[in-house]
This record gives C-alpha cells, sequence and structure tokens, in this order.
C-alpha cells in the first residue's frame, strides 16, 4: 500500500476485485472506476478504512480533509479512526459561512475547492483523501489551500490510481498513498 511496490496486504487483492468498472462513463472513452460497489461490501469496505487508519494512526495528523464527494465518503472514517477532525473541501456555493478557495484547471474548464475560514489553521498536519488520483489537479488544489493557511499536507490518501494520466507527478513529490493501480 504506497506508491512504491511493498509486500501487498492481502486485503487489497479483496478491495480491487470489488471495484466496478463501467466502460464509456460519464462519456465514451472513459472507464470509470465506481467505488460505490466496494461500498455495498461491509468487509471491503471496513478494510479500505483500516488500511488507511493503520497507515497513519501515528503519524500526528490532525485534520482529515476529504474532497467533495467521494472524499466524503472515506475521510470522516479514516479521521474518527486516527482522532482527527474532518474537513470538507467542497465545490463552489455549497459551504454556508466565510470560506477560502483554489481554482484549479479541468480539461474543459476550470473548477475550484472551497473550505471554511478557520477549519483549518497554521501547524495542522494534514492528510488529503479522495477516492481516485487520475490527472492530479483536484489533488494539488487540496495541497494549495491547505498550504494557505499554514497545514503541513503530511500525504494524499486515494483508493485509486490511474498512473498512466500521471496524476503522482503534479503532486511535486508530495506523497501519495493508493490501495489500488489501474492501468
Amino acid at each position: 500500500m504506497s506508491g512504491k511496490k511493498e509486500e501487498e496486504d492481502p486485503r487489497i487483492n479483496g478491495i480491487k476485485t470489488k471495484i466496478r468498472v463501467v466502460p464509456d462513463f460519464p462519456k465514451k472513452g472513459i472507464m470509470f472506476q465506481d467505488i460505490t460497489t466496494v461500498l455495498l461490501d461491509p468487509k471491503a469496505f471496513k478494510d479500505t478504512i483500516d488500511l488507511f487508519v493503520e497507515r497513519y494512526r501515528d503519524k500526528n495528523i490532525s485534520v482529515v480533509a476529504g474532497i467533495e464527494a467521494r472524499g466524503f465518503l472515506f475521510g470522516p472514517p479514516i479521521a474518527l479512526g486516527i482522532g482527527a477532525k474532518f474537513v470538507p473541501l467542497r465545490k463552489p456555493k455549497k459551504l454556508p459561512g466565510e470560506t477560502i478557495f483554489e481554482e484549479y484547471e479541468l480539461e474543459y474548464g476550470n473548477d475550484r475547492l472551497e473550505m471554511h475560514v478557520g477549519a483549518v489553521e497554521a501547524g495542522d498536519r494534514a492528510l488529503v483523501v479522495d477516492d481516485l488520483i487520475a490527472t492530479g489537479g483536484t489533488l494539488c488544489a487540496a495541497i494549495k489551500l491547505l498550504e494557505r493557511v499554514g497545514a503541513e499536507v503530511v500525504e494524499c490518501a486515494c483508493v485509486i490510481e490511474l498512473p498512466e494520466l500521471q496524476g503522482r507527478q503534479r503532486l511535486k513529490g508530495k506523497p501519495l498513498c493508493m490501495l489500488v493501480e489501474y492501468r
């Protein structure tokens, strides 16, 4: 479990077998990695959370930042398991109150992530969670947003990595932990 090959935990294969690949969704040519089928299997879902909790339990993480929307599925149980607060990083205009944001580019336009002012403080040690890393744009925006308020981003955690899209390279050396790699 990581960016480098190490002895693979047998739970990882169980998780991988539960991820459904949906061809041509949401558009032709995309092989969509559907994690909702992991959520339907209590053992696979628990194993996913347990693997991340085991990795981060002793790393003094004070905040888990989950990226909308699927980062909200994995982030809160990881945060509870390691004794950290959970902070949602949301799409525009979804959070009440004062927010700060980071814009990022998509293949077909721009988007942005927002976070409540004061949710993360200088000195917090942050873990960024999402279901998948593809091109890395969303994770990069999350890292920039957290670092702008003075947090130290310790690592990014994703269930799935699509290495052919080279998202890891866009993280500029920031550690990435993933469970399943799809080529």
